[in-house]
């Protein structure tokens, strides 16, 4: 008899299971729209969000601590054509190969804080439960995103969800919510403590502990013992200690029950609620402000975030220099408070508006003439900078026959830099010797070339090499003789290496619509030397490792 096949709980949809094999793009610095430092490790990326993520994840796996994103919330009018099963298949093949590479990129203390309305919010809650796991759901938090209902709907739609998932429950700690200023207010300062102000607490405790039930004494002589049920805060030698710091409240007259004094000053802030008004982090109609105060009530976005809204997230979920990331980054938002409140960020955003909007409104947070938002509220007054990327080009094509061909738009160092996230090492180039582009030890090194490798240029290669170290050599093409020549060197040929691998020629992967992966590599080691077309792409920044 066979053993039950073990069940699970899950959401199914058309396409679940068939997600793209992505290719490992490399990102090209546009140093005509970077600006500022560029030491600070702020990225801004246009390009598919898919791809972009992809390229990150080599670099960026485990070293961003929070992740905000805001995607299309599929309303109706997500798609060109609606279907109640069809489309919303279609906004869930959108999501999760996303959310797969988003939480790669979390360090183990981070936390996702997605934003979603009603449409697919609990969809996308059965997902997130698959992906980061049931145990590590935080909350469902109800941000009060109007300020009157919307006279259209049976019942005014008030609110949108924010689904908090933490990587690894066990690590993961929020920060807390700093005072208000009505609850700043409540502290006063009666005996003109020079701490400043301070609210108090009883100072008694429930239940019965014999080592906390003396009898103690009031600084008027009053003498007093626990009420019934109770016992006293502390033992009696941590009580005389807070006596003798001005720490215990006994009234004005000195003869009131004992009560624990809690300074302004030392205070650490409240643990945030699930549930979020509009008075505290802002609403739709404060974000188009915002919005339109930067670029204009015609260019403005349909439906911005507030800044209060990302600085409540991002005050709970990092500390100072902290990485953040968006993804799906809209008018910049995410970005612009991040850097305001002294984090590093990424963002990405496929429109034109990366460069049309974001582009200036992060020079404007750089330049401190953005004043607007949480600008006077954290004192902001300018700094810092960002790197502007796009998205290499695919690195193979089909020419007019059909034949799969390295993309005229690579130079070398993009090739050298490509090839290497295509075999999983770090492209980092040796200044004294050339044939160690990239490694994935110290020991262990990638070649790319475009030139026909003889036999003579392979012993050479060998002749530098220490005995203990190993070297992969990609390349167009090779002479006969080469082939299992020397056992610590490889040799690979390119394009016919990669084929099969993952689905090139691809540039947007705004709806996922599974392709068809490219036929598998045929026998790879032929002798003619094949040669390159000419390539006269002019040289581009190639982003490396920015930590390293």
């Amino acid at each position: 008899m066979k053993p039950q096949q073990k069940q699970k709980l899950e959401l199914t949809w058309i396409g679940k299971g068939e997600e793209p094999k992505l290719e490992p793009r490399i990102l090209i610095e546009q140093p005509e729209l970077s600006y500022g430092d560029p030491t600070t490790g702020n990225m801004l990326i246009q390009g598919d969000n898919l791809l972009a993520l992809k390229a990150l994840e080599q670099d960026f796996a485990g070293k961003v601590k929070c992740i905000f994103i805001d995607p299309p919330y599929n309303t109706g009018s997500a798609f060109e054509h609606y279907d109640d099963g069809l489309e919303h298949s279609q906004w869930l093949n959108l999501m999760v190969p996303r959310l797969r590479i988003l939480r790669e990129l979390l360090s183990e203390d981070g936390s996702i804080w997605v934003t979603i309305d009603d449409n697919e919010a609990h969809y996308l809650k059965v997902v997130m439960d698959e992906i980061f796991g049931r145990r590590n759901f935080v909350a469902n938090v109800i941000w009060q995103k109007r300020t009157s209902p919307d006279a259209r709907l049976y019942i005014g739609d008030a609110h949108d969800h924010v689904l908090l998932y933490s990587k690894s429950s066990p690590k993961f700690a929020l920060n807390r919510v700093p005072l208000n200023a009505s609850q700043s207010a409540q502290f006063k300062n009666p005996d003109n403590d020079p701490r400043g102000p301070w609210t108090s607490t009883d100072f008694t405790a429930q239940g019965w502990r014999p080592n906390q039930m003396y009898k103690l004494t009031t600084s008027a002589g009053v003498e007093y013992e626990p009420p019934p049920g109770r016992c006293w805060a502390n033992i009696e030698s941590e009580f005389l200690r807070l006596v003798g710091d001005n720490r215990v409240w006994f009234g004005k007259d000195g003869k009131s029950r004992p009560r624990t004094k809690n300074f302004l000053s030392e205070h650490e802030g409240v643990r945030a609620w699930s549930w979020w008004s509009n008075a505290e982090v802002g609403h739709n109609q404060e974000a188009k402000k915002e919005i339109n105060d930067l670029f204009g009530a015609d260019t403005a976005f349909a439906t911005p975030k507030p800044e209060r809204l990302l600085h409540r997230i991002i005050t709970l979920s990092t500390n100072q220099n902290d990485l953040v990331l968006d993804s799906f980054l809209g008018s910049g938002t995410t970005a612009a408070v991040a850097q305001k409140m002294g984090r590093r960020y990424i963002g990405i955003e496929l429109g034109d508006h990366a460069r049309t909007h974001c582009q200036p409104r992060l020079k404007k947070v750089v330049d401190g003439s953005d004043q607007g938002g949480i600008s006077k509220a954290v004192g902001w007054q300018g700094g810092g900078g960002f790197r502007y990327f796009t998205l290499a080009p695919s690195l193979l094509n089909r020419d007019k026959y059909g034949n799969w061909i390295i993309s005229k738009e690579y130079n070398p160092d993009m090739l050298a830099a490509a090839m290497a996230k295509q075999e999983g090492f770090r492209y980092q180039p040796d200044e004294l010797v050339y044939w160690k582009q990239a490694r994935s030890s110290e020991k262990d090194f990638l070649f790319t070339t475009t030139a026909f490798l003889t036999a003579e240029m392979l012993d050479g290669i060998h002749d530098e090499m220490q005995p203990e170290e190993s070297l992969l050599i990609a390349c167009k093409a090779f002479q006969r003789e080469c082939r299992n020549r020397h056992a610590n060197i490889s040799i690979k040929k390119i394009p016919h290496m990669l084929l099969g691998r993952c689905e090139f020629g691809r540039e947007d992967y705004s709806l996922n619509i599974v392709q068809v992966p490219v036929e598998e590599s045929p026998d790879e080691l032929a002798d003619e030397p094949d040669e390159l077309p000419e390539n006269d792409a002019p040289a581009r920044s190639v982003q490396t490792n920015l930590f390293d």
